[in-house]
């Protein structure tokens, strides 16, 4: 599998326990906040597992296609992607036009980070 596509699907793996872990718990009013910090705790352990391994072998670096601004624009939209269907399915809470545009935006900066994508290489 190319090293693009490989750190992509590590970092959509990453992303979803990710928001499991820092969101997952506010649906469960009965927990105390010790409970909730060690369950996200739990949660965060498969996430770093796939993050960590989506970094190394996307940097540049480690003979990656991408520099770490690079990898830190698409974790980011990657991870909003993420918590927008976790917030509309798991908690129901739909975006408002304002946050909408917000995305967009962040999309655009993604297509901006990798204009000229062999910068990462020095090319």
């Amino acid at each position: 599998m190319p090293r693009e596509l490989s750190t992509i699907l590590l970092l959509l793996v990453s992303n979803v326990f990710m928001t499991w872990a820092w969101y997952g718990h506010l649906r469960k009013a009965t927990w105390t906040i010790p409970m909730a910090i060690a369950v996200s705790w739990m949660i965060a352990l498969p996430e770093y597992c796939a993050q960590v391994p989506a970094n190394r072998l996307g940097h540049a670096g480690l003979g990656g296609p991408f520099s770490a601004p690079q990898l830190k624009i698409l974790q980011e939209v990657i991870s909003i992607s993420v918590f927008l269907v976790f917030s509309a399915l798991i908690l129901r809470e739909r975006p408002r036009a304002n946050e909408a545009i917000a995305f967009v935006l962040i999309v655009i900066a993604v297509i901006v980070t990798f204009m000229g994508r062999g910068a990462a290489r020095g090319g």
